[in-house]
């Protein structure tokens, strides 16, 4: 007997929470004005760390526009040509974007190289003051997405990123110091190039994440084999076959399993409540698909793919 159980999914996030957008809204415009202003000066000045700060807030801008599509277009319904909905479009438009930051990182990289070959002259102190600005404008737009950060993992993500602008721009600030202090010019490619190399770690976890969703891989956090052991230990359940775990966003987390029963005649009802409550409670997997199986059913014939 087959057992197909759709997840009690909760309807809160279909309805719109106009707080959190708004305040993500008035994040994407600060940064905004932030990457036009440090680039402006940083093309004057000739300063690779204004240049590097300034591309990696316009990354978060193009993440923070993503996290704005993605809760819209995630929350159009299934249908019967897509009956998982679209919430997987949030992990293509992740590695979009990411492939495309790539291109700019290395561009910048290049040319900050460059630098240490043929020093440019830096005005600390004017690169002192446009990082300050940045630095007011991240942190405003910081505490904007602090306050909606706890709605879900596109909102947290957005607001990590701005800290992480944050504390690029303080970064700038101690260079500039430094710069006016002891005219290190060296300092201006050197944090160029860290900013670069934090960048590129960013894309690379990003990148990782979203072909390993768009390749149904089991969601991190999640062990595999722990959970195998967790749905053995549900009494009446001998044998776990079958078992495929995976996401279709980033608040969706699905599992299918075939369970064969230790008893000929399981209470088929009791079993599916346990194992919903256990999944959700310890994984947070809100979608489930149970096959059980009495004691003496045999192999399963057709399944090539059970694990």
């Amino acid at each position: 007997m087959e057992q197909n159980h759709n997840h009690r999914h909760s309807d809160i996030h279909q309805h719109e929470q106009p707080a959190s957008l708004k305040n993500l809204i008035f994040a994407i415009v600060i940064n905004g004005g932030i990457v036009s202003f440090e680039m402006v000066f940083g093309l004057i000045i000739q300063s690779m760390a204004l240049i590097s700060d300034a591309v990696h807030n316009l990354s978060d801008i193009a993440h923070m526009l993503f996290s704005y599509w993605a809760e819209k277009v995630a929350r159009r319904p299934a249908n019967e040509r897509k009956t998982y909905g679209y919430r997987k479009i949030e992990f293509i438009a992740a590695f979009v974007n990411s492939i495309g930051l790539s291109v700019v990182i290395a561009f910048v990289f290049w040319e900050t190289l460059k630098r240490f070959t043929t020093p440019t002259e830096v005005h600390g102190q004017t690169m002192l003051w446009v990082a300050v600005v940045a630095f007011v404008g991240n942190g405003a737009a910081t505490l904007l997405l602090q306050k909606v950060s706890a709605r879900n993992i596109n909102m947290k993500s957005a607001w990590l990123h701005s800290l992480q602008d944050s504390l690029f721009s303080l970064a700038v600030i101690v260079g500039a110091v430094l710069i006016m202090l002891f005219g290190w010019r060296l300092v201006d490619p050197i944090l160029s190039l860290l900013i670069c190399l934090v960048i590129a770690r960013e894309i690379y976890k990003i990148v990782r994440q979203a072909v390993n969703s768009l390749l149904d891989a089991v969601p991190p956090g999640i062990d595999f084999l722990q959970v195998k052991n967790d749905l053995l230990a549900i009494p009446a359940v001998a044998e776990v076959n079958d078992l495929h775990i995976w996401e279709t966003g980033s608040e969706q987390k699905l599992l299918s399993v075939h369970l064969l029963s230790g008893e000929e005649s399981p209470d088929h009802e009791t079993i599916v409540r346990a194992v919903q409550e256990m999944l959700l409670q310890k994984y947070g997997i809100n979608h489930t698909t149970l096959q059980i199986l009495p004691s003496s059913a045999g192999e399963m014939e057709h399944c090539t793919h059970c694990n």
